[in-house]
């Protein structure tokens, strides 16, 4: 089968054929894959830069973790899924008997293993992953938006994290996933949503997806501009998409008293300048968040797109076949994209 792997320790990945996976274990699933998406870990992977250098052990390996796919195989012990069904699953592989996953916390398993990090990914024909990642999805739902419910589940992990109804809510971040979480903040009864930007052609899709207000915090102040908003109260809700420093702390700083703070950025530094003393004495709540609840977030997504209540048309920018993997990673490093699917089998 033809899959994108990383083969090399340097910039970029092949195309190739590898042996297709077979069935290990009785809770394995064999999926014929449709669709994937691209993320910012596999950018990281195709530049081969130091978080990858640090944290991929062993190439070559099949890149990818965002997926759409049709069941073709099961294990005999296997109950949640069927061959035919249509199916999503998450890339945070559990143990399944740790603590954490004892507990409904299966996301940060305390064994846990990432697809396509830790594992082969998704980018290739076929996969076999265990029953306990999957989840059957509606038909009814685009393949396009399905391919994308991984990130998607980390934006509505992110937003529901506070209850936004008739909140004033200011999101640092207009990546994909700051998108969607604008979105799922406009569904979950947001009042004011204001994003902070800096690049131009993210801004404007911002805006096109629904912002009330967009700030670009290098030509105005985004605290300044938030108390003036809401008459010197603040913000109800932070979401913090955008791992950057200086928009945490705004961030911060835009709080209400009592506000809340939901933290999904990745920061380049482990350490960080922090405003400590204003959330202190702000007495506000911080989440910080990873993954998604498995499987809380899976069904609200699946619940919002099989009904029509998310609209992702804006967000998913750009389709390109599996064999022109090389101009979507070109284009998703330019920033002029939301969300790209690579196209990979007919359903």
């Amino acid at each position: 089968m033809k899959a994108i792997v990383k083969d090399a320790p340097k910039k970029g990945f092949s195309l190739i054929d590898v042996d297709e996976p077979e069935l290990k274990s009785s809770h394995d699933v064999k999926i014929k894959v449709l669709k994937v998406s691209i993320c910012g870990t596999d950018i990281h992977i195709y530049r081969w830069d130091n978080w990858a250098k640090n944290r991929i052990k062993s190439l070559p390996q099949i890149d990818g973790h965002e997926f759409v796919g049709k069941v073709v195989e099961i294990g005999k012990e296997v109950k949640n899924v069927q061959p035919g069904d249509l199916v999503v699953g998450d890339s945070h592989i559990p143990c399944g008997y740790c603590y954490h996953c004892r507990n409904g916390n299966m996301h940060v398993c305390q064994n846990l293993k990432i697809l396509g990090v830790d594992t082969n990914g998704v980018f290739s024909e076929f996969i076999v992953l265990p029953d306990v990642v999957l989840l059957k999805i509606d038909e009814s739902i685009p393949l396009e938006y399905a391919s994308v419910m991984e990130p998607l589940g980390n934006a509505i992990f992110t937003t529901t994290a506070a209850d936004l109804r008739g909140s004033v809510v200011l999101i640092a971040g207009a990546g994909p996933i700051g998108l969607m979480a604008l979105a799922v903040s406009k569904i979950s009864g947001a009042s004011f949503i204001v994003v902070s930007e800096i690049s131009e052609y993210r801004s404007k899709m911002a805006k096109d997806v629904g912002a009330d207000l967009v700030i670009n915090p290098l030509k105005t102040s985004v605290v300044e501009k938030m108390m003036e908003l809401t008459n010197g109260l603040g913000a109800d809700v932070f979401l913090e998409m955008s791992g950057n420093e200086s928009a945490l702390n705004d961030g911060i700083l835009s709080l209400k008293n009592t506000g809340i703070a939901s933290i999904l950025g990745v920061f380049s530094e482990d350490k960080i300048n922090f405003e400590m003393n204003a959330a202190v004495f702000k007495n506000i709540t911080i989440h910080t968040i990873t993954g998604r609840k498995m499987f809380d977030t899976w069904y609200l997504a699946s619940s919002w797109l099989k009904y029509k209540k998310l609209d992702l048309s804006k967000i998913v920018t750009h389709n390109f076949h599996l064999y022109d993997f090389e101009k979507a990673f070109e284009l998703m490093e330019s920033g002029e994209s939301g969300k790209i699917v690579l196209n990979v089998s007919d359903y």
